[in-house]
Parts: C-alpha cells; structure tokens; sequence
C-alpha cells in the first residue's frame, strides 16, 4: 500500500501510480518530435512526492535498516560511484565554455512573439544551469548533462565555483553573474538550476535573498542541507560551519520571503550519508513554493547519477511535474 500526502489544495498524491493515471503532455525534443522527456517504467526508481513535514517517513535503523535490499544495494551502488568520481573529477576542473545553439536564440523579438518561440515547456529550450556540491565540481554531473541533453533540453551547462570559497552569500554572488553571462550569451531571460548538495544551498540563496528569482524559472536541489547537517559540526572551517543547523545562514534563509516566486523541487534521500538527518534535505518554507521528492536508497554522489532522480529533474524543468504552491498561499485560501 502506497501512503498519500496532502497538498494545500486538499488532493492527494500517492507514492505509486494509481490504476489509472492521468495522461502527462506528450514530450517533445527540440525538434518537435516525441519523447524529449519520459518517465522510468521501474516503480522501484519513483520517487515518493511529499508536500508536508507530516508525511516523512521515519528510516529504520539499527541492524534492520542496514540489511533493507534497498540499504544495501545504495551503498554499494555508492561506493561505486565515490570510486568513478575520483577518477573522473581530473577532469571535471574546468567550467567549459558555453556555445549556444542559434536556432534556439530568442533574439530581440518583443516578449509575446519570445512567448511563441518558447510556447512548448517540452522543447526545454531555457537554459539549465549544473551548479556541484562542496569540494566537487562539473564531473558529478557528468551522466545528468548527457542525460538531459539526450532529452533534447538545448542549453546544458555547469558551473565550477572557487574550491577556496568561504561564504554562501558570496556564492550566490558569484552564480549571479554567471547567471547573467549566460542570459546575455543565449539571449534568453531565465535559467533552470539544478544545485547539488552546498550548490543548492548557494542557489536557493541566491534565489531568495539577493533577487535572482527573476533570473531563475526553475531550482532543483539534490541532497542539499535546507535546515543544515550535523556533519558540519565535525569541521570547523568558516563555510562549513554556515552549513551547521541553526547557523546565521540557515536562519536567514528561514526568514521571510515573501517576493520569492520560484518554484523550488527538493530531491532528497533516506539513504543520504551527508545530509543528516534525513529531513534536513526537505525545504520547508511558507513563502516558497516548495515540492519535496523523497527518494529510496540512494546515495549523497549518487543522487546526480541515478535513472529515477534524472528523470524526476527532467520531467521537473519539462514542465510535466505539479508546479508548487507557497505554503503561506496555500493556507490563505483556506
């Protein structure tokens, strides 16, 4: 039996597919054609879709967590990748420069005839923007990026930030500018992100206390610390401890936010060896509209590789995912 959660409007969602599903948009790729964008078939790679704190679901522990097939399957698929990522991140050291595709330019046209350009979400012709977790860079994206662009999103393209960085706010400083050479060059006036990790955390500041909802139509985070870890009490650097719960910067980011408009998809784990405790990957916020996607056995570097989470970011940035509501909103009405 699948449980249900309840959004604001009073609907359910189940975490398994009722018998008879509604038929989602047909995807389109950038040339118009179908399947841009599909859904894994596996039930066991969908996501449990969560929109309040009283549907978190307690993971077991003890001796009985640890022997769960889904436990031990995550850690070795983990383990797996920790081993490719070192391997692979030589080579994920420089932020490759971005070449837009012409055909997918806006240009100088008057925003109704750029609406018509852009009219189908699926075409995904908005920029998405990769942005890596703390001491990382591009190449833990290296099987999103391809997966996405496969899918006929146009624009893919990620960000290295400076491993010597040592402030959120300046992070989110620094994504800003990026996010604006990225505007310029593509002509295009948004972007999705998809932060991992710290990445997320720097992207959703950004978003919601220096004003970049208006650069940024979508944000994605995977395993990002919403309400901090208690990893972060282990060192003592400067960024790091932003990262501790209670910290200046998770209080700040608790304040109100009431301009805030982006709709904002957390994608978080019960098997998430750094985000903890697991709730903490939720991003619970009454101005924000906020959707939170629960995931099983997943690892913390194996979120931005595995099947289920890419198809859950790119049915997301698609357009064929419920589009949140601000909790604050949401209980207005009622």
């Amino acid at each position: 039996m699948g449980h249900t959660s309840a959004l604001p409007s009073g609907e359910r969602i189940h975490s398994r597919a009722p018998a008879a599903p509604k038929q989602a948009p047909p995807p389109v790729d950038t040339n118009g054609g179908p399947a841009a964008v599909r859904a894994s078939d596996d039930p066991s790679l969908r996501p449990d879709w969560h929109t309040s704190p009283a549907a978190e679901p307690t993971p077991p522990t003890g001796l009985r967590g640890l022997c769960r097939a889904s436990t031990l399957t995550g850690g070795l698929t983990e383990l797996a990748w920790v081993g490719a990522h070192v391997l692979m991140y030589p080579l994920g050291t420089r932020t490759p420069v971005l070449r837009p595709d012409p055909r997918n330019r806006p240009g100088n046209q008057p925003p109704a005839v750029r609406a018509l350009f852009a009219a189908d979400p699926l075409a995904a012709r908005t920029p998405v923007l990769l942005v890596h977790g703390l001491v990382d860079n591009r190449s833990v994206f290296s099987v999103m990026s391809r997966s996405l662009r496969r899918r006929g999103f146009a624009h893919v393209c990620a960000w290295n930030y400076s491993p010597l960085l040592t402030d959120v706010a300046g992070g989110a400083a620094d994504l800003g500018e990026h996010i604006e050479r990225i505007c310029e060059q593509t002509g295009h006036d948004q972007v999705h992100v998809v932060g991992h990790s710290l990445g997320g955390l720097i992207s959703r500041y950004y978003v919601q206390r220096q004003g970049g909802g208006r650069r940024v139509a979508s944000l994605v985070t995977l395993g990002t610390p919403h309400a901090g870890s208690r990893w972060a009490h282990v060192v003592p650097t400067p960024l790091i401890r932003q990262l501790r719960p209670g910290s200046p910067v998770i209080r700040e980011l608790a304040e109100p936010a009431p301009d805030c408009r982006t709709p904002i998809t957390a994608v978080y784990s019960d098997l998430d060896q750094m985000v903890v405790p697991t709730a903490s990957g939720r991003c619970d916020h009454p101005d924000l509209a906020a959707r939170n996607v629960l995931v099983h056995g997943v690892g913390h570097l194996s979120l931005p590789r595995h099947r289920g989470v890419v198809d859950e970011v790119a049915a997301t940035l698609a357009g064929v995912r419920p589009v949140p509501v601000r909790q604050s909103a949401g209980s207005a009405v009622a």
